[in-house]
């Protein structure tokens, strides 16, 4: 198995560990565990292990100066915010919706772009963000009927929130992920990413009751830190390096697949018309916004 072949593995293998993540922490937060308290266990086993690496493969460990304030960006954006939201927002919504809702990402990308880059507009693009943005609100706005793991507004609001920190991330990261190894880039962004989630997260995280933990319940908590955060975002860079980010970026649209099926037959959530609807939508607004040919 040649390298491009391996990592084209180890990415499909990351989002389905993504994937299946959509569920899994349902499974521990709210119930057992606070949003702001899984952050905390998944920041910084995290970081310690990215850390821990440089014994098996030593590189180098400083950045420049002037790269601080991008790295501190970065790690607001695609830590803090971006972990915080995620986690508080599956809490009081459905997995399901969380995996449709993410997909927006590529769409907040591009609209970014635009806006801080001066990335080229086009016909194909406009008509890609209104769909992607009208499956969004469909998916927001119009509710499923599930009592016991339906969506909640508050809940939906907060993934797309996580998925702008995130696009804002995808767009900031570009020119230091060009200058500095990608797993370097990962074990600083992670450094000042957790400097902005300790203080808010700590209190929760101190007033978390472990007696209520079975083996259940700390399986899915190592599933979550080891595989879902550590793991999968140590296959992405690996994909990073070996294919580029298109082609790493491209499997997102693996990932509501995988969540769909593994939340449909363990969490018990349905797949409605309307998030088929809305999936058609976001789907097709992903694909026109990253078509080179206008229409």
């Amino acid at each position: 198995m040649n390298s491009k072949t391996k990592a084209h593995f180890a990415v499909l293998i990351a989002n389905l560990i993504f994937g299946a993540g959509y569920a899994v922490i349902k499974t521990i937060t709210p119930a057992y565990l606070a949003p702001y308290s899984l952050n905390v266990v998944r920041v910084v086993v995290s970081l310690v292990l990215f850390w821990s690496l440089l014994f098996f493969k030593p590189s180098k460990v400083s950045i420049d100066k002037k790269d601080i304030p991008l790295f501190i960006l970065c790690g607001i954006t695609g830590v803090a915010i971006n972990q915080i939201m995620f986690v508080k927002g599956l809490a009081l919504t459905s997995a399901i919706h969380s995996s449709l809702l993410s997909l927006a990402t590529p769409i907040f990308i591009t609209i970014i772009a635009i806006w801080l880059i001066g990335e080229k507009f086009s016909i194909n693009k406009l008509i890609g963000l209104l769909l992607g943005i009208g499956g969004a609100t469909l998916l927001v706005l119009v509710k499923d009927g599930q009592s016991n793991n339906g969506s909640s507004l508050l809940g939906d609001l907060f993934i797309l929130i996580n998925a702008i920190s995130y696009a804002f991330y995808m767009v900031l990261v570009k020119p230091l992920m060009e200058k500095y190894n990608a797993l370097h880039v990962l074990r600083w962004v992670f450094t000042f990413g957790s400097i902005f989630i300790l203080p808010i997260a700590l209190p929760d995280f101190i007033a978390t009751d472990w007696s209520l933990f079975g083996t259940s319940q700390w399986l899915a908590l190592a599933f979550v830190v080891l595989l879902v955060t550590f793991l999968s975002y140590l296959f992405t860079v690996y994909g990073l390096q070996e294919l580029g980010p298109s082609v790493t970026g491209a499997y997102i649209y693996t990932q509501p697949v995988f969540a769909t099926i593994i939340a449909m037959v363990f969490a018990g959530e349905h797949f409605t018309f309307i998030k088929a609807a809305a999936a058609i939508l976001i789907f097709s607004g992903v694909y026109l916004v990253n078509r080179k040919k206008s229409i």
